[in-house]
């Protein structure tokens, strides 16, 4: 009896891999952030990577290889080609935990954008791409969901916790400084009075018995 199984050769599914590298493309009503996005694609993306990992060993495997040795002389190392310039050593992460911590507001980053971004060219951006990568980036870390567009009127008063933390450390080690001087100041001079108390005691004695 003949086997009910095809005698055809069975193909695995073949899932195309996404590709990174891509422009991201835009929905039918693109938010602020979805802008942003693409602004991140073309100016952000090269150095801090398709997730906002940063130029990590992993992200520089999808370039393509004579692309992949970011600090050789001739490319982006201390002798870069012709109009090129020298990388970082390091290339921080935008996206993900840690990240963003040195800016208490919205507005602080989208300054920080403004004027220092992208690294090779900076100042470039307008004024209107500076706001959409910033609220790309806070919508990738969770900081806005905003339903009206990020701007001066609004961006104060979105604080970025994360980057709150490292000053909230600060103050309260400070906070600990001063009252473990306080403590040892009392110490000091409880210890002063108990020493005078003692000689005075002394002195005393010895008046007596002359």
């Amino acid at each position: 009896m003949r086997s009910a199984t095809s005698s055809h050769p069975q193909f695995a599914t073949v899932v195309p891999t996404p590709d990174r590298l891509a422009k991201p493309t835009l929905s039918v009503s693109p938010s602020q952030a979805d802008y942003g996005a693409q602004v991140y694609w073309l100016s952000c993306l090269p150095c801090h990577g398709d997730r906002g990992q940063g130029l990590t060993d992993e992200f520089r495997e999808v370039y393509p290889p004579e692309d992949r040795n970011c600090w050789n002389s001739g490319c982006h190392g201390k002798r870069p080609y012709a109009n090129g310039f020298t990388l970082p050593t390091t290339i921080p992460a935008l996206i993900g935990s840690g990240t963003l911590q040195k800016f208490p507001t919205a507005a602080n980053l989208h300054g920080y954008i403004f004027a220092a971004m992208p690294f090779w060219k900076k100042g470039s951006l307008t004024e209107g791409e500076s706001w959409q990568v910033t609220a790309f980036l806070l919508r990738q870390n969770g900081f806005w969901q905003g339903s009206t567009d990020l701007d001066e009127s609004n961006a104060g008063s979105v604080k970025l916790a994360r980057g709150l933390v490292p000053f909230v450390m600060r103050q309260k080690a400070e906070v600990q400084n001063r009252s473990g001087v306080l403590i040892w100041g009392v110490l000091i001079g409880v210890l002063a009075i108990l020493i005078l108390v003692v000689l005075i005691l002394k002195k005393f004695r010895n008046t007596t018995t002359i």
